[in-house]
């Protein structure tokens, strides 16, 4: 299995022939944000199989990304997106395949599994309306078992809610200096690797988008978190091996089943 990471929270897995892509944003700008570090993913990015979306903020839920997508593309999102956003039923019918799955409801694509899992995070779509759906997380089920954190809080029960992985793709940042409720930062996401034991984790969610204007303020918030990270798990859990792809790069852990 393979899994390249283009930025933010947007990896592609790819795992038993399956390619599967993780909150897809291939924007140069959202809002106050601008991209900081790595080049625009390539056209052949948005080739998946499989979309998935933790949740519906717009860095993670992101419209104009998701048209980029094939007709065909099964496209997850949390239950009650579509009443939150209804631009997603658009989609639905632009053809991709829309699927609202809630914690422990499971959809099966070709060899593998995803099965959603809970989240620590608000699940809004901003700014606050009436709909709620809830952040979730995902574990991708192959020849490995691939845990997608999406944005989330440590919580209690976290590990049991998840379950076995060989693979840890955790938040370590933000797109901003400072985190609020709800997200994990370098030592926090390692204190979650103790807990969730896999064999490979990959930091994701730093180091690629930031406000505009704010480049002086405490800009080691935007370049530090993954280094930070592999640091504390060091320490934490010393049997994981880290691995800190650059934008565009894949890596193949090494994973025993």
């Amino acid at each position: 299995m393979e899994i390249t990471w283009w930025g933010h929270a947007t990896c592609t897995v790819e795992d038993s022939g399956v390619r599967l892509l993780t909150d897809p944003l291939f924007a140069r700008r959202l809002a106050h944000l601008r991209r900081r570090r790595g080049a625009l993913p390539p056209p052949e990015a948005a080739r998946a199989e499989v979309a998935l979306v933790s949740h519906l903020h717009a860095d993670h839920l992101h419209l104009p990304s998701l048209a980029r997508l094939a007709p065909g593309t099964l496209l997850v999102v949390p239950a009650g997106a579509p009443a939150a956003v209804p631009a997603l039923r658009r989609l639905g019918r632009r053809g991709l395949r829309l699927t609202e799955l809630a914690p422990g409801e499971e959809v099966a694509v070709a060899g593998v599994t995803v099965r959603a899992v809970p989240a620590r995070h608000d699940g809004r779509r901003l700014p606050l309306g009436p709909h709620r759906s809830p952040a979730l997380g995902y574990v991708v089920e192959g020849e490995a078992r691939t845990y997608f954190a999406g944005d989330t809080g440590l919580f209690d029960g976290m590990a049991d809610a998840v379950g076995p992985i060989d693979v840890a793709l955790l938040p370590v940042g933000g797109w901003g200096p400072y985190l609020g409720h709800g997200h994990l930062d370098a030592g926090r996401a390692a204190e979650a690797l103790a807990a969730l034991s896999p064999a490979a984790a990959v930091p994701v969610h730093y180091g690629t988008y930031w406000p505009i204007g704010m480049d002086a303020i405490r800009p080691h918030e935007f370049h530090a978190p993954g280094d930070e990270f592999a640091r504390h798990a060091a320490r934490l859990a010393p049997k994981v091996a880290v691995h800190l792809p650059g934008h565009g790069e894949r890596v193949r852990p090494e994973v025993a089943r």
